[in-house]
């Protein structure tokens, strides 16, 4: 579990030498880098995909082999693909501004605000907002669709900008983008900046907690350079001057928290009981000790024998496999098991920007999800596991033909 000091990578957090292994994925395509067919006989650049632990903060975190801006300045992911991510966020926009008292006179910011999925419930309420967005094909989308959107980066210097063009920001929302930041202090310290004297910052993210217990292995891939427990979060918030005062687990991404932070000299916003409960919760757990980091690899090894102990046993009784889900999660998942056409025939997707294109390293085609009614495969291999009962709702009709799922994590199941 533990590397040489002297040549070992340094927390992006605290600066601690990372000597403390979690999972060694070895060298994969980057998750979300689709290949186009016309140079499919070429080979996919790979990198290091290797999680490490601090033994000073307890973040997680992979190395930034890949800068930022080669994976996201042109991105392929678009939230409004997924009809419950979009269902989610009109639901926080609803929760947000009852809870905070939003209204015309608020000023609401999304970092990361990707084709405007969220935003656009505070449009419909007639909430001033802005996004921020790095990928400048997203957020085209965004505007097209009437929400204000700056093409940048998030830190101090972008939020220092927002600010003096705009106005200080009542509500900040991050959902699912820390993970996304090589430079993590310069990041936070772009909320502490950017915030209003009461302000309020939300920052969702999938709980480090929940990928241990229920071997996510495949939710670590480059984009994801860090990967969060509460523990760390506050440290990394109390660093620069903030304070989360209360909590809420998520049934998204697997698991995740919504953390709700305020300056720390901010006495407007007391402490929820949500706070105590996933602190208790992750104290039970362990999660500032590293034993509780240690055992993971065994059980990724396991899962990959379980799953291709089954493909094989399928294709050699003559069946067809099917993907579903170009998904990230699912890249890291067929490279790191070494799953390719042999045994899965191809993916389906519904975000056109993918589809006609292949899988990185595992070279899958993507197809339109209708290629599963055409093809009929008697088993479809949800990939985006996190979102199985949206995906065995929409694929029900595969029940007419016999067909049925293949559920990868935490453990391989036939539905």
């Amino acid at each position: 579990m533990t590397d040489h000091a002297d040549s070992s990578p340094k927390c992006r957090f605290c600066a601690t030498p990372l000597v403390h292994s979690l999972v060694d994925l070895g060298a994969t395509p980057l998750a979300n880098a689709y290949v186009d067919p016309e140079r499919a006989p070429e080979r996919d650049p790979v990198y290091p995909l290797h999680a490490r632990v601090c033994a000073n903060c307890f973040l997680v975190q992979v190395e930034d082999a890949v800068p930022a801006e080669e994976i996201f300045s042109d991105y392929a992911y678009f939230s409004s693909y997924s009809a419950s991510w979009v269902e989610h966020a009109r639901r926080y926009a609803e929760a947000m501004t009852a809870r905070l008292g939003l209204g015309a006179e608020s000023f609401v910011v999304e970092v990361a605000s990707n084709d405007g999925y969220l935003l656009r419930h505070f449009r419909d309420l007639g909430i001033p907002h802005l996004g921020i967005e790095p990928a400048a094909n997203v957020a085209a989308v965004a505007r097209a669709e009437g929400i204000d959107t700056e093409v940048a980066f998030f830190g101090r210097e972008t939020a220092q900008t927002i600010r003096a063009r705009y106005r200080p920001a009542d509500l900040i929302a991050a959902n699912n983008v820390m993970a996304h930041v090589p430079d993590l202090n310069d990041f936070v310290a772009g909320f502490k900046a950017l915030l209003a004297d009461e302000g309020v910052i939300t920052v969702e993210f999938p709980h480090l907690l929940r990928l241990i217990e229920d071997v996510q292995f495949d939710t670590i891939y480059h984009e994801h350079y860090s990967y969060f427990s509460l523990l760390t979060a506050e440290k990394i918030l109390a660093a620069h001057g903030l304070r989360i005062f209360d909590v809420e687990k998520l049934p998204t991404h697997g698991g995740s928290l919504r953390i709700f932070a305020t300056h720390a000299d901010n006495a407007s916003h007391v402490d929820g009981p949500g706070l105590a409960a996933v602190r208790a919760e992750e104290a039970a757990a362990a999660m500032d000790d590293l034993k509780t980091y240690q055992a993971f690899p065994a059980r990724v090894a396991g899962l990959k024998a379980d799953l291709l102990a089954l493909l094989n046993r399928l294709k050699a009784e003559g069946h067809s496999v099917a993907a579903y889900g170009a998904a990230a999660k699912g890249n890291t998942l067929l490279n790191h098991f070494g799953i390719g056409t042999d045994l899965v025939s191809y993916v389906v997707d519904r975000n056109p920007a993918k589809q006609g294109r292949l899988m990185p390293g595992s070279r899958l085609p993507i197809r339109p999800p209708e290629e599963i009614a055409r093809t009929r495969p008697d088993y479809v291999l949800i990939l985006p596991w996190n979102l199985k009962d949206e995906i065995m709702e929409q694929m029900a009709h595969i029940r007419d033909w016999g067909g049925r799922f293949i559920i990868p994590v935490p453990s391989v199941r036939i539905l």
